[in-house]
């Protein structure tokens, strides 16, 4: 255990505080807990966009050990409102290693909190459901008022937070197709398997409207990740439903796997403790493979909700059985509530882009 360092407590909406010791930026924060079963890739995690809102839990025991460096962001910074981990290193060690966990949590001011038992943590909600917390590193807190501030706390609207204000253009060598990249919280990485693949990118915000892509014609759009309820995405939603007889090819991940299904007639719903981490099976249906991939979602498309004119479902999660892709009937265009972009791995998945690839050029009549 590391010392020298100060108390610091986690207060769940149950009532239950956990004491710990405080690493980080100093003060108090208030966000949903969740845990990631992630081994690998922590850096990953905390600029995951769509992680805004929620404290974040390792449940992989030591974090910090190989440090962070400043190119494997997926993101332009971090928005997780707190970290939890059971233990951290203060000497990584690394070839890549620039700074360790800690200086990139007060980079982004970030509270962390270590040395609790993120087994009994992880276990809780695992039985009760994600449920609200505050982390605090201020001395003599008031439990009443604390858990008073933790019931009331709501994500709220997120997307608007994460989104980029005006469109950015990334291109591509030798490029050969365009995309339109709607962003309400995008990793990366998204962007960076699309430009290996010799297509120029430009990143529109979450709000752009049908007009705007139509008037852009990409051959291709891809919709993004991000954090929050996808039913509050009321524009985005608008925008999808609107853009469907348009029939431009379409890929969409996570957040915008689950804002198509929206737009298409079918719900979502909350999960109990979601999936996050780079263990989750999925099965291809009409593979009839198992894949192991990464996941980070909290809500989830209801399967039986997808109206038969418009789709199929595609894959499953071998372990839940829930919705994880839907392959569209009334447009060219698939989704998956996995990421087979991750970085960090597994990258199983990764043929996906390839399969939108191809979708383009079968649209566009190319040989």
């Amino acid at each position: 255990m590391l010392t020298g360092y100060k108390k610091a407590y986690l207060i769940l909406a149950d009532g239950t505080v956990f004491e710990g010791r405080s690493f980080g930026a100093e003060g108090t924060v208030t966000g949903e807990i969740v845990f990631t079963t992630a081994m690998v890739g922590y850096q990953e995690t905390l600029t995951d966009p769509s992680y805004c809102g929620q404290i974040v839990t390792q449940t992989f025991p030591l974090i910090g050990n190989y440090g962070t460096n400043d190119e494997d962001y997926e993101s332009r910074g971090s928005v997780v409102s707190g970290y939890i981990v059971r233990e951290y290193c203060e000497e990584p060690s690394n070839f890549r290693c620039e700074h360790t966990i800690e200086e990139f949590l007060k980079k982004y001011g970030i509270i962390g909190l270590y040395d609790i038992d993120t087994r009994r943590l992880t276990r809780k909600i695992r039985e009760s459901g994600v449920m609200n917390g505050m982390i605090t590193n201020e001395p003599g807190f008031d439990k009443e008022k604390a858990l008073e501030t933790v019931r009331a706390y709501n994500v709220g609207s997120v997307v608007p937070k994460v989104s980029v204000k005006a469109p950015e253009d990334y291109k591509a060598e030798n490029a050969k197709y365009r995309i339109a990249l709607i962003d309400s919280g995008y990793k990366h990485n998204i962007r960076r398997e699309l430009l290996k693949r010799g297509c120029d990118v430009t990143v529109f915000p979450y709000d752009v409207s049908p007009e705007e892509i139509k008037k852009f014609a990409p051959d291709g759009i891809m919709l993004s990740n991000g954090p929050g309820d996808p039913a509050e995405n009321k524009t985005s939603i608008a925008t999808l439903k609107a853009l469907i007889p348009e029939r431009i090819p379409t890929f969409g991940i996570c957040l915008g796997h689950q804002l198509l299904a929206l737009a298409n007639g079918a719900s979502t719903v909350k999960m109990k403790y979601g999936h996050r981490g780079g263990n989750q099976p999925v099965t291809d249906l009409e593979l009839g493979r198992t894949f192991i991939t990464s996941q980070n979602h909290g809500y989830a498309v209801v399967a039986d909700s997808i109206p038969e004119s418009a789709g199929r479902l595609s894959h499953i999660n071998a372990n839940d059985k829930t919705c994880e892709g839907v392959r569209y009937t009334n447009a060219p265009a698939f989704t998956v509530q996995f990421h087979p972009e991750a970085c960090g791995g597994p990258h199983d998945t990764a043929y996906l882009f390839d399969e939108f690839i191809e979708l383009i050029g079968k649209e566009r009549g190319d040989r």
